[in-house]
């Protein structure tokens, strides 16, 4: 806890001042109640109480001062709040080896279920994107609260070659610009001259815009994705990156509308097989979690691996929580004030509750 006004913790010093106040004046009743010579008469006249009600009106007085005495220095906390403009861009890899059936069916069906209930849970008010890679990034849903669009683009996934995964982190920057005023396009990289000075993540603060990127490979066209992270940082978004699959990417089977068309033309030929699968393995089929790794330390996010369907819907459940909020120093005088003047109106109660006196 953090105050604004820390002086005004001066006044705590009311409490143990009217608590020594409070056992003198005791201390003086009890010596003049021997001068009365029939102590049983006054105990006729006085009515009878327990000690906690005796002391209860007091207690409840000097703990309400002291919270009155801490509102006025008006304290802080940091604690987690919704970000109340959150863009998630779902970055989401559609290369061939997403085609892998070492993760039944395969990697890009248990990707787009696992997406599909991310989707769904996230609070309404958070605008949400789709990007979707493999030789090249492509903004498929800019950022919007249509649920029904975003979820209409995962079911249509298909699969291409290659893995552009620094093409997709510059494509959600883009799409951040569209919705956030404060985030500036990227464009055309070649065009914009030298990356930008690498700097400190966070050393400026985060935009709320986090960008989800799901891959299951390594970076095979365009830019590299650590030349892509300068960009990243210096408009302040952060990047979840997930590596999806195991080590053992075993055979292909995405059916023919996973492929979205012939697989000849595609992927240069290969004939399907029971059940819609096809062809070997040409290229990277294994996440290169060291540069996903990297790429979550630099730009403040945090890294994920899902080796199974249980895996990456956990991976994708647990993400709500840490992409919709942020730590945030947040005044609480209202709420220290408010059980002050409560605690007082108790005291007052008490004291008329339990008075000697009629």
């Amino acid at each position: 806890m953090s105050f604004d006004w820390p002086l005004a913790l001066v006044s705590l010093v009311i409490a143990p001042a009217l608590l020594l106040a409070y056992w003198l004046v005791l201390r003086r009743r009890r010596k003049q109640a021997v001068r009365y010579s029939s102590v049983a008469l006054l105990r006729t006249v006085v009515p009878k109480r327990k000690r906690w009600q005796r002391h209860l009106p007091i207690a409840l007085l000097l703990a309400g001062l002291v919270a009155l005495a801490v509102g006025a220095a008006r304290p802080h906390v940091m604690r987690d709040v919704p970000y109340a403009r959150t863009s998630v861009i779902l970055a989401l890899d559609v290369s061939g080896s997403m085609c892998s059936n070492d993760v039944e069916p395969n990697r890009l069906a248990v990707a787009q279920s696992a997406t599909r209930t991310f989707v769904q849970k996230q609070p309404s008010e958070v605008r949400m994107g789709l990007v979707v890679f493999s030789g090249f990034a492509e903004l498929v849903v800019p950022p919007t609260n249509d649920r029904k669009a975003l979820l209409t683009a995962i079911d249509g996934l298909t699969v291409g070659r290659g893995t552009a995964i620094g093409g997709a982190l510059l494509k959600g920057l883009d799409a951040i610009a569209e919705v956030n005023q404060s985030v500036r396009p990227v464009g055309n990289v070649p065009d914009t001259g030298p990356p930008p000075q690498a700097t400190t993540p966070g050393s400026a603060g985060y935009v709320p815009d986090i960008i989800v990127l799901l891959t299951d490979g390594r970076n095979t066209r365009g830019i590299e994705p650590l030349d892509a992270v300068p960009y990243v940082v210096e408009r302040r978004v952060r990047v979840y990156p997930v590596g999806f699959g195991t080590t053992d990417p075993a055979g292909r089977a995405c059916t023919r509308a996973q492929l979205g068309g012939d697989a000849f033309d595609r992927f240069g030929g290969g004939g399907f097989g029971g059940g819609g699968s096809f062809g070997a393995f040409r290229g990277f089929a294994v996440a290169d979690e060291p540069t996903l790794k990297a790429i979550a330390v630099r730009t403040g996010g945090t890294y994920h691996a899902a080796k199974d369907a249980g895996q990456l819907q956990k991976v994708f459940s647990d993400l709500p929580d840490e992409v919709a909020t942020q730590r945030k120093r947040s005044e609480v005088t209202w709420l220290v004030a408010a059980l002050g003047a409560l605690l007082a109106a108790a005291a007052v109660a008490a004291s008329l509750r339990w008075s000697p006196y009629p």
